[in-house]
């Protein structure tokens, strides 16, 4: 295996523990519900603390990533958000453990903004979206490993000791691979493409943004990033109590449940995205973006039904399903965005995504879910999260058929 697919399998380690650190809160809303005396919309707020935070701090983590070492930023933030994971533990009131949760949120930011940067120069325009792809699934292995384990462990032994097992985890594994991970110069990829690449420039805040406006195609893949987050989050956040409440299953089985179709079709549908999606960039300056708006338009009858139905054996379909179609679209988040970015500004867009994603779209989804399920029903509310997928689908049809050709870096 050449380096530049060891290093994708390095950060793959670390963006498990990403995952699996923030998924397991879910998985025991029930025992926080009864033991803490949490309202629905509390619970919601667990979730939407994580992510206003989250969002609030990408642009300035983009900002760190474009003008310091990736590999630093990378490891500093697992270090950072494994320990306050394992504190976690030692709440006792929901003010304790929205501050936890928060706190986590800072701590996570940095990685995503990080690694796809330094995988984007390990990894050209032939390649990308296949490493990409490769490291997405990582987040589907993480969430179903933190809401399984998470369920399986509070059940034995409360809620508490999953956060102390997944955050110790993570402080050996930065230890491990501090000797291992190496940064790439920025741009390297696509110098090797043939593509050429300035010299470093660091973009203030108002330049970035006007570079943003300037690129509607990227404004495009925000509008759609965005709602797919929205959606993604509802099924983290709400599916594991959904499945609890509407069919009597225990936290172990909910939270696998809730996590293990979506996740292990995820899996494959990112693979088959992210290769289709190298195959039509070749001919077609919107290929990535087409895969990704197959994913969104088909997917969102899924979501319905997952909401809808009262038989188990229709719930896993759907899940299934609904993962397949979210995988063509999640394998092509960054990689989307990097064809219309410049190198020096990767790092801060990536951030600048995330901001929107998580601050509008995940950062609103479990409370706008837990209202509507305090006014209806839990089911009607996760049913009506297709509506936002099928706006998703558009806001990417939108910038292939109209802005891309245009904006194109590569």
């Amino acid at each position: 295996m050449s380096y530049k697919w060891r290093v994708v399998a390095m950060l793959w380690c670390i963006s498990f523990f990403n995952y699996a650190d923030r998924q397991a809160i879910f998985s025991v809303f029930p025992l926080l519900e009864r033991e803490l005396h949490l309202t629905p919309v509390q619970l919601g707020l667990l979730g939407s603390g994580f992510a206003w935070v989250y969002g609030l701090a990408a642009p300035f983590a983009g900002m760190v990533v474009d003008r310091v070492s990736r590999r630093k930023a990378i490891l500093g933030g697992l270090h950072a958000w494994s320990i306050i994971c394992a504190a976690t533990a030692v709440s006792r009131t929901f003010r304790q453990l929205f501050l936890f949760r928060a706190a986590e949120g800072l701590g996570e930011t940095f990685y995503f903004p990080a690694s796809t940067s330094l995988i984007s120069d390990y990894h050209g325009s032939r390649t990308r979206s296949r490493a990409l792809g490769a490291h997405q699934t990582a987040v589907y292995m993480g969430t179903i490993g933190g809401g399984f384990f998470a369920g399986l462990l509070a059940e034995r032994y409360g809620w508490r000791l999953s956060f102390v097992v997944f955050g110790t985890l993570g402080v050996l594994l930065g230890a491990v691979l501090a000797h291992l991970l190496i940064e790439p110069s920025r741009g390297a990829a696509d110098a090797i493409d043939g593509v050429a690449v300035p010299s470093p420039v660091h973009f203030t805040f108002a330049e970035f943004l006007r570079m943003v406006g300037r690129t509607p195609t990227l404004i495009c893949l925000l509008g759609a990033f965005m709602c797919a987050n929205f959606v993604a989050v509802v099924l983290l956040s709400w599916m594991p109590k959904f499945l609890f409440d509407r069919f009597h299953m225990g936290l172990a089985m909910s939270g696998l449940t809730a996590t293990i179709f979506v996740q292990l079709a995820s899996m494959a549908g990112a693979p088959i995205g992210g290769w289709l999606a190298d195959l039509w960039r070749t001919r077609s300056p919107g290929g990535r973006m087409a895969v990704q708006a197959v994913g969104m338009l088909a997917g969102a009858p899924f979501v319905a039904v997952c909401g809808l139905t009262h038989s188990v054996t229709t719930i896993i379909v759907a899940l299934t399903m609904w993962g397949f179609f979210k995988g063509l679209y999640d394998a092509n988040i960054f990689a989307s965005v990097f064809d219309v970015v410049p190198p020096e500004a990767r790092g801060r867009a990536a951030g600048f995504m995330n901001m929107i994603g998580w601050l509008a779209g995940g950062g609103s989804a479990p409370v706008v879910i837990g209202i509507i399920a305090t006014r209806s029903s839990l089911g009607a509310a996760l049913a009506l999260a297709s509506i936002v997928y099928v706006a998703a689908g558009l806001f990417l049809i939108v910038g292939m058929t109209l802005f891309v050709r245009r904006d194109s870096t590569i």
